[in-house]
């Protein structure tokens, strides 16, 4: 016979079982102060996945408005009202991440020089220009990226 712990350790638990419903139990418990009663272990994983989350969504925007700033200085003659839309969809993520949690500004600032790096390459993938036509170095500033009227000129 099995015991009332080996089979509770057998049963998944609400987090495994329905996540939604573990968040506003999780909610719940938290604003009646049971902190005794909290899954401690999975509330730590979940907003430690939060604050990866965000930096990832910073990265992943960020790589993509520097390509886009790429092939609009890069290739002028190829420039469309998309590229332009895709630039200013991903600043205005980037600037409301920003005000959500302006910390992650500094977040930026300490990527930037890699998101480049990964924005050139993608950009020369998309465009079939040659790397080398894509300086080493970002020819735009953390600010110039950010800044909604900036467009880069060829």
């Amino acid at each position: 016979m099995e015991s009332a712990q080996t089979i509770a350790s057998n049963t998944p638990s609400l987090y495994d079982r329905d996540f939604y419903l573990w968040i506003e139990e999780t909610l719940r418990l938290l604003r009646e102060g049971k902190l005794a009663e909290i899954d401690i272990a999975n509330l730590i994983e979940e907003i430690e996945d939060m604050g990866k989350s965000q930096k990832q969504a910073v990265r992943s925007n960020l790589i993509v408005l520097l390509m886009h700033l790429l092939k609009y200085k890069y290739q002028p003659e190829k420039r469309s009202g998309s590229w332009k839309y895709t630039i200013r969809e991903h600043r205005r993520r980037l600037i409301e991440a920003f005000e959500d949690s302006p910390s992650l500004r500094n977040y930026l600032a300490e990527v930037f020089d890699k998101c480049y790096q990964n924005a050139r390459k993608e950009a020369a993938d998309e465009t079939e220009l040659p790397l080398h036509i894509f300086p080493s170095e970002s020819p735009f500033t953390p600010e110039q990226t950010l800044d909604e009227d900036f467009l880069p000129n060829p």
